[in-house]
């Protein structure tokens, strides 16, 4: 699967799958900053996802090919991001030094310790953070999984519009990133912040806290901007 924190791919579109619309959007960056080259979203059919969770299939393929055509840009590789609430993520201790191969193959070894799934029904990946302050020669390592079902029907749905997944991040995570490219302007002041971002969408509002920069608290609540029935 592409990895859930895969930074290698450099030209990509950002796909985002909500319980009404699917947005997209084409950044390209000039020096420090980046542009919007294109952008679009469609309206889903109702009940198309559901707990952001895909329930029709063709339904998100199809508002997919009309964005697609809609932003007219010709780029297929995409990224895109799981829910928090399909993740378990956990902060686990690793000796310093290690090869990202090492660390992967003592992960699979440990990883039933942390997933509550059988391990062949759970796609995973992880992300070195930087040295513990408990212990200079270990380093902290954000260890995150999801169900591989939840991963391939974002993969098929894009298939239909003819794009491909080249990076499966989660959403808070993507959040986090995004945040660094304001953190700037934000911390003049030179001190660490402390910031809450409130995600009010049509049927779930998501709030997310970052200390420093790093995601510290997310959470999900089934409440949002659209009409009560």
């Amino acid at each position: 699967m592409p990895g859930l924190f895969n930074k290698k791919s450099s030209t990509l579109l950002g796909i985002d799958i909500s319980s009404t619309s699917v947005k997209l959007v084409e950044l390209s960056r000039q020096g420090e900053r980046y542009r919007v080259e294109a952008y679009a979203v469609e309206p889903l059919p109702v009940g198309a996802v559901i707990e952001k969770n895909i329930a029709e299939l063709e339904g998100v393929g199809l508002a997919l090919a009309r964005a697609l055509a809609r932003a007219r840009t010709g780029l297929k590789n995409v990224a895109v991001a799981v829910a928090g609430s399909a993740v378990i993520t956990k902060t686990i201790e690793m000796e310093a030094g290690l090869s990202e191969d090492e660390m992967e193959s003592q992960l699979k070894i440990e990883a039933d310790q942390y997933i509550p799934y059988p391990l062949d029904e759970v796609a995973i990946d992880f992300e070195v953070q930087g040295s513990s302050a408990r212990n200079p020669e270990r380093v902290n390592v954000l260890l995150a999984a999801c169900r591989k079902e939840n991963v391939e029907v974002r993969e098929a749905a894009l298939s239909l519009a003819g794009l491909t997944a080249r990076v499966v991040d989660v959403e808070a995570y993507a959040l986090e990133r995004s945040f660094g490219l304001l953190v700037n302007q934000l911390a003049a002041s030179g001190k660490p912040l402390t910031v809450a971002v409130v995600d009010i969408g049509a049927t779930m509002t998501t709030l997310s806290v970052l200390h420093d920069g790093r995601l510290i608290y997310t959470r999900e609540q089934l409440f949002g901007g659209a009409p009560a029935d």
